[in-house]
């Protein structure tokens, strides 16, 4: 049904977005810009990877214009799938890592190599590949790939590039590069993740002809997802920064950087990333080092994985680094501890409900 409404609907430019992290923000910043312009429909946040697609395209009305798609997958065969619906003029790949890479899923990161970069190769001659410049994989494909293509990142070898970037809990503001030229940017979008989404939202605006006043515009206006990287009033006259729809080594390191960026008491309340397969050890204590080299003032690591995360932090100089077994324990652990004005922020896979930790501290 899906594919015979959209054979009705000619109209339609197709925008599609894949990655390991970052996706449904990048969604969201694209669809924003371009109704600066057109009439958009974008994909449900709620809906899973089987579905996502079809449901989305059902509920475009005929007079949408642009139709800004998701391509989320955790299963081999699955992209395939999704580029028989439908394909792609512009493709935006955010980022790789070895998510879902358990062996009932993508099995290992050159599968979701593979996976992920057939929507780029999906793209026809007259459209436009978008790609992470800064993510290592992402670049390999990139680079092999002979269409259009733009690079964006924080290297100044990327295409469209960002500097002077300043983050805040309110805001984040930068300067984007764009060949000559310079565009401060200001978004509601908060931390390093809020750079990237504009920097993909900019580029796929610009293609489609979006005046780039209005861009700036739109992307002022843009506010952060429940879950992503959401800011809100915490138990104790604290601060809680909610990250905990989603997470894999690369979401939670720019997760960490982003919070120590900000003044006062950091607290890092990291739950464990899930589906990594044969990595899960190995990413785990990476996460620890990472922890260790940012200006944070305490982790405290809740579930069994995040013991190897907890541990890594210690050895590589984090004194104040805890191991909570579950969320009950993280929260009676927290309750003595904080202080007022703390910074406390949640990342974990969203299957592990870290998010079941704010009622606790609250009662």
């Amino acid at each position: 049904m899906a594919k015979i409404w959209l054979e009705i609907n000619l109209q339609l430019t197709v925008v599609g977005v894949t990655g390991s992290y970052g996706k449904t923000t990048a969604v969201t910043a694209i669809a924003s810009v371009l109704s600066g312009k057109y009439s958009v429909n974008k994909t449900d946040i709620n809906l899973d990877t089987v579905f996502n697609l079809p449901v989305t395209i059902l509920k475009t009305k005929i007079w949408n214009e642009v139709l800004v798609l998701e391509y989320g997958i955790d299963h081999l065969g699955e992209m395939d799938r999704h580029l028989s619906l439908v394909k792609p003029k512009i493709a935006v790949l955010t980022g790789i890592t070895p998510v879902h890479t358990d062996k009932d899923l993508l099995r290992s990161l050159s599968n979701v190599v593979s996976e992920k970069s057939k929507l780029i190769e999906a793209v026809p001659p007259l459209g436009l590949a978008v790609l992470n410049y800064d993510d290592e994989e992402v670049r390999k494909v990139g680079l092999k790939l002979k269409g259009r293509k733009v690079f964006y990142g924080l290297s100044e070898k990327a295409d469209v590039w960002a500097d002077k970037i300043i983050l805040s809990l309110l805001r984040t503001s930068f300067q984007l590069h764009d060949g000559e030229e310079k565009i401060l940017i200001n978004s509601g979008l908060l931390g390093y993740q809020a750079v990237y989404a504009c920097l993909v939202a900019y580029i796929v605006g610009k293609e489609q002809k979006v005046d780039i006043g209005t861009i700036v515009q739109k992307l002022a206006q843009l506010k952060p997802l429940e879950g992503r990287f959401s800011v809100g009033p915490g138990p104790q006259q604290t601060v809680l920064i909610n990250d905990a729809k989603r997470s894999n080594p690369a979401s939670v390191i720019a997760g960490l950087k982003s919070l120590s960026q900000f003044s006062g008491r950091k607290i890092a309340v990291l739950g464990e990333m899930g589906e990594l397969g044969e990595s899960s050890v190995s990413m785990h204590q990476q996460i620890g080092k990472e922890a260790a080299s940012c200006q944070i003032d305490m982790l405290v690591g809740v579930g069994s994985l995040a013991k190897y995360t907890v541990e890594a932090a210690q050895n590589f100089g984090l004194k104040k680094a805890f191991f909570a077994k579950d969320i009950n324990s993280a929260a009676d652990f927290l309750k003595k501890n904080l202080q007022k004005g703390d910074l406390i922020y949640l990342k974990a896979s969203l299957h592990k409900h870290l998010e079941r930790i704010i009622p606790l501290l609250l009662q």
